[in-house]
C-alpha cells in the first residue's frame, strides 16, 4: 500500500480547512498587537528546531531519525491547534492567525532548516541522504499554500457556505491525522517498537521543553492568560501530517522511516496537549469550588 495516497490528500484536506477559518479580522491582530505573534512565531520557527538538534545529538539518533526529529520540530503549526486553544479558553483567533502565519512562513524556512539537518548529518555520520529543495518547495506550495488560499476565497466569497463546509472538515482532521498515523504504524510496526523508548523519550522531551520554553517567553512578556496558554499550544503542537507528507513523498525524502519520529509526535504531542487542558479545566473547577 503506498501511504502517499493516503497522506496527501489529508493534508491537503487539513490546510483547505485551516483557510476556511482565515478571516481579515483575524490578521489585524498582527497590527494591533504584534508582540504575542513574534513571540510565539519565534517559539515554532526558531526555538523548536533548536531543541529538535540538541535532543536528537544528545540521544545519538540515527540519521533517519535524526532527520525526523528536526522535519517535524520545523514544521508549522497543527491544525488541531485551534481545537485546543478553545477548549483551553485560549485567544483562538491569535490560534488561527499564527497557524495561518506558521504554514505560510515554514513553506521556505523547512528547506533552509532540513538542508542545513542533511548538511550536518552528511559531514558527521557520513549520510547520504538527499534533500531535493526545489521539490520540497514545490510540494509545500501546492499542499500548503493553495489549499489555504483555496479556503480563503471560498470564506470570502461564500461565508455561510464556508462555515457548512468548516463544521464538517472540523470534524474530520482529527480522525483523518489518526488514521494517517494508524497506518504508517501498521507498516513501521516493528521499527517503531524496536526503537519505542530512545525515540520516544527523545520525542516527549521535545514537546515538552517547547511547552515549557514557550510558558517562560510568554510569562517574561508578561501576556494574559488565554494568550499564554495559546501560545504553549501553537508552539507545542506541529503539524504532523506535513512531516510525514515530506518525509513519505516520492519527490522529496522517499522513506516512511522518516516519518516515524512524527507518528509518535502525534500520539505524545495530544497526550501531553490533552493532558495540560485537562489541568486547565481541573484548576478552574477547584477554584469554583473555593
Amino acid at each position: 500500500m503506498n501511504t502517499v495516497f493516503i497522506v496527501l490528500p489529508i493534508l491537503t484536506l487539513l490546510m483547505f480547512e485551516l483557510g476556511l477559518t482565515v478571516k481579515l479580522a483575524d490578521f489585524q491582530l498582527l497590527a494591533k498587537d504584534p508582540k504575542p505573534v513574534l513571540v510565539a512565531l519565534f517559539g515554532q520557527i526558531i526555538l523548536l528546531p533548536i531543541i529538535a538538534f540538541a535532543l536528537a545529538s544528545v540521544f545519538h539518533l540515527t540519521p533517519l531519525f535524526y532527520i525526523g526529529v528536526v522535519l517535524i520540530a520545523c514544521c508549522p503549526g497543527g491544525s488541531s491547534s485551534n481545537v485546543f486553544s478553545m477548549l483551553a479558553k485560549g485567544n483562538v483567533a491569535l490560534s488561527i492567525l499564527l497557524t495561518a502565519l506558521s504554514s505560510i512562513i515554514t513553506m521556505f524556512t523547512i528547506p533552509f532548516i532540513m538542508s542545513t539537518a542533511v548538511s550536518w548529518i552528511g559531514n558527521t555520520m557520513n549520510s547520504e541522504i538527499h534533500l531535493p529543495m526545489g521539490n520540497l518547495l514545490v510540494q509545500n506550495i501546492l499542499l500548503m499554500f493553495v489549499p489555504i488560499l483555496l479556503g480563503a476565497f471560498v470564506r470570502k466569497k461564500w461565508n455561510k457556505t464556508a462555515d457548512k463546509l468548516d463544521r464538517v472538515l472540523s470534524k474530520i482532521a482529527f480522525p483523518a491525522l489518526l488514521l494517517l498515523a494508524g497506518v504508517f504504524f501498521v507498516q513501521h510496526r516493528q521499527t517503531i517498537y524496536d526503537n519505542i523508548q530512545v525515540l520516544g523519550t527523545c520525542i516527549t522531551l521535545l514537546i515538552l521543553l517547547a511547552i515549557g520554553g514557550a510558558a517562560i517567553l510568554s510569562r517574561m512578556f508578561k501576556f494574559n492568560t488565554s494568550t499564554r496558554r495559546t501560545i504553549v499550544i501553537e508552539v507545542g503542537m506541529q503539524n504532523a501530517a506535513q512531516a510525514i507528507a515530506i518525509a513519505s513523498s516520492p519527490f522529496i525524502f522517499n522513506n516512511g522511516v522518516i516519518a516515524i519520529p512524527a507518528i509518535i509526535y502525534a500520539l505524545m504531542m495530544n497526550v501531553i496537549l490533552l493532558t495540560y487542558v485537562g489541568m486547565i479545566k481541573y484548576r478552574k473547577h477547584h477554584q469554583e469550588e473555593k
